[in-house]
């Protein structure tokens, strides 16, 4: 007999994370569009608190988001996605394709953005908005790079793994949208810029916060 799925979980699952950061913006994305209950709580990654013994002990790795559900801690923000639409969305297949071949189109877009999207428009921003030591102008050249691709696979279809939104785009959204903030231009990629507005045309969609004048301009 199949366990029947929770509408919501027992009590608001708990967000750690840092309300400029792509990762944790793209989980924020999923709860809000789940309708699920959550608690927010800013890291301090400027004054390096996940650094700290209290949050290296929810992620050995030191980062960003972490949610707390009951009694289960879980980094990663792909990972979390996948937890979030097992456990809670009232059709998985919504978002995860049941097909193999669909499943593994969604697994190949969370590769890309844990590579070419985050060693690409996600670096560019790091270095640009928060001053971190690296080399802008490689970081611009593979970002543009993959908004080639991206803009010629989006030429063929909507949504980057099928005809639908899945998890694949919600991974991808947020280091996309923000990276201009980077300076990476999205001028020349006008099927980049139709996908950027359908997702955020989808119900419960909630933009990351973009980067305050201050802090870009002091980097």
């Amino acid at each position: 007999m199949t366990a029947t799925r929770p509408a919501h979980p027992a009590q608001p699952i708990k967000l750690y994370g840092f309300s400029l950061s792509g990762h944790v913006h793209r989980v924020r994305l999923f709860l809000e569009m789940l309708g699920l209950p959550f608690e927010n709580i800013e890291v301090d990654l400027p004054h390096r608190q996940h650094r700290g013994a209290d949050f290296l002990a929810r992620n050995a790795f030191g980062q960003v988001p972490v949610i707390e559900d009951g009694e289960l801690v879980l980094p990663d923000s792909n990972a979390i996605l996948v937890y979030l639409n097992e456990r809670y969305a009232p059709d998985p297949a919504r978002w995860m394709p049941r097909d193999p071949a669909g499943a593994a189109r969604v697994q190949r877009w969370f590769s890309v953005a844990a590579g070419p999207l985050a060693s690409g428009p996600a670096m560019a921003r790091i270095i640009t908005v928060f001053g971190q030591a690296g080399d802008h102008a490689d970081t611009v050249k593979r970002a543009h790079a993959l908004l080639s691709v991206m803009e010629q696979h989006l030429r063929q279809q909507p949504f980057l793994a099928d005809t639908d939104a899945t998890l694949a785009d919600i991974a991808n959204y947020a280091y996309v949208a923000h990276a201009p903030e980077g300076g990476v231009s999205l001028d020349g990629y006008p099927n980049v810029r139709g996908w950027l507005a359908r997702v955020e045309a989808l119900p419960g969609f909630v933009p990351m916060a973009r980067t305050p004048a201050k802090l870009a301009a002091a980097a």
